[in-house]
């Protein structure tokens, strides 16, 4: 088995639910083909997520920004707000949907569900680019 690592940097994204599968997969050709294996992902951010949902209907994404602008954004007690109104909320979304995912490798592919897609979270209304550490383990022609 051999493990491989890479940091790698997202373009902007606005504040959002947003379908990365594309740019996972072109980053983890990139490190070599792997047969069998796993995938790791880990944001290096506290203001932004990762997770895995729905990739086929849009409107889960909307869904999902609406429901947690409601939990969490515009809440008079917030006293972290140095960095603006949207800091607390942000911080407070990336721990309740985490910061890493791990997704199984099947013939050079991540092997998600039909459904699935991979979300990048953006939570704060502006954000510079984001870096994700991708580390695979894995065996095969890697």
């Amino acid at each position: 088995m051999k493990i491989l690592q890479k940091t790698f940097r997202l373009p902007l994204f606005p504040r959002g639910f947003h379908l990365i599968d594309d740019v996972v997969a072109s980053q983890l050709h990139q490190l070599g083909r792997v047969q069998t294996g796993l995938l790791h992902l880990f944001i290096k951010h506290t203001s932004a997520s990762l997770a895995i949902g729905e990739n086929a209907d849009p409107s889960v994404r909307v869904d999902l920004e609406n429901f947690f602008h409601e939990l969490c954004d515009d809440k008079p007690y917030f006293t972290h707000t140095l960095e603006g109104t949207d800091d607390m909320p942000a911080h407070i979304k990336s721990v309740i949907i985490g910061t890493s995912l791990t997704i199984p490798i099947i013939e050079d592919r991540c092997n998600l569900g039909i459904w699935q897609g991979i979300y990048l979270c953006e939570h704060r209304n502006r954000a510079s680019g984001r870096e994700i550490v991708m580390t695979v383990m894995g065996v095969g022609h890697i």
